[in-house]
């Protein structure tokens, strides 16, 4: 069990040279997302490496450009790569239109199907279940209704203990996958061995939150609470906290809030405002509340598994 984040975008709308809009790929227990998806974030796949059939699942927090302009160049090179793949979008309602007629007037229409998952609720609820992961809305607030993402491992199989089964010769090796699925073993005379002298508990389940444009919002803490990494927009200093109320924004210092409220274990920051040149300052000032925190930036990857803390490498620019 682990996860490995990379950042393709982590700024505000105005473009740049040097800064990318919002998009996020993220690797969990094996399965694969794309997080919002902002203009060129295609071109950031590519270059880090990031293979396009991996992507199955898009998520889109909220329909401001800056986090879903890149979709329609995805899908469109998607079908260009003659995909046949059934491809999941998760937004807001209104995105199915906006694509549906951007693919009606290129005459562009994929040989695959794009299923969509339109959100409409106020209230957290479960929007992708499989065996190894569950996704939750995290309903936020901003200027157009938007969502964060909770995504969750679930609870694996038990682990062997070898040592343990080898002092029981009647146990085969066709019986190891009913002890890691939990049961006890019964022996010839009728023993019953108990699963916990045969195995080890399974790892804890890790879990990331991605929070994105939103006023702060202190109630989102129960929904993600002891998040093993939260991601959550800090597009301003407490130095323009009154352009972050009218904007429906964050501080760094409010998102440095909402990870200590919420128990988290490391906190990501991004959506920085082009008015800022120093981004260590918004590291700083979340910092002020909460002590683990790092900046997003593009190229960076940053993994979590059981046995360390949180640890990054940047790909080469």
């Amino acid at each position: 069990m682990s996860i490995s984040l990379t950042i393709l975008g982590c700024h505000s709308a105005t473009p740049r040279t040097s800064a990318h809009p919002t998009s996020q790929y993220l690797e969990i227990n094996n399965k694969r997302f794309l997080i919002d998806c902002g203009e060129g974030t295609q071109v950031q796949l590519r270059k880090y490496k990031i293979k396009f059939s991996n992507i199955n699942h898009i998520f889109i927090s909220h329909l401001h450009g800056d986090h879903f302009f890149g979709l329609i160049g995805l899908i469109s090179t998607f079908g260009l790569l003659n995909r046949k793949n059934d491809l999941h979008i998760y937004a807001p309602t209104g995105l199915k239109e906006i694509i549906q007629l951007q693919l009606k007037t290129s005459n562009s229409w994929p040989q695959f199907d794009i299923i969509y998952h339109e959100l409409k609720n106020d209230q957290s609820e479960l929007i992708f279940d499989d065996n190894k992961v569950e996704v939750y809305t995290v309903p936020l607030t901003h200027r157009v209704y938007t969502n964060g993402f909770l995504f969750k491992e679930k609870i694996g199989e038990r682990k062997l203990n070898i040592n343990a089964i080898k002092e029981n010769p009647e146990i085969e090796i066709c019986d190891y996958q009913n002890l890691k699925n939990g049961k006890d073993f019964v022996t010839k005379n009728g023993t019953i061995i108990e699963n916990k002298e045969l195995t080890f508990d399974p790892n804890k389940p890790l879990s990331y939150a991605f929070c994105s444009d939103t006023v702060y919002k202190p109630e989102i803490a129960t929904i993600i609470k002891n998040v093993d990494l939260l991601y959550h927009e800090s597009t301003f200093l407490k130095d323009r906290q009154e352009i972050a109320a009218t904007t429906k924004h964050s501080t760094a210092e409010e998102a440095g809030k909402i990870a200590k409220k919420a128990n988290s274990k490391q906190l990501i920051l991004g959506h920085f405002s082009s008015r800022y040149t120093n981004l260590d300052l918004f590291k700083q000032e979340a910092e002020t509340v909460f002590d683990n925190v790092v900046l997003a930036k593009e190229g960076k990857i940053i993994t979590v598994d059981n046995k360390t803390f949180a640890t990054e490498l940047t790909i080469n620019q």
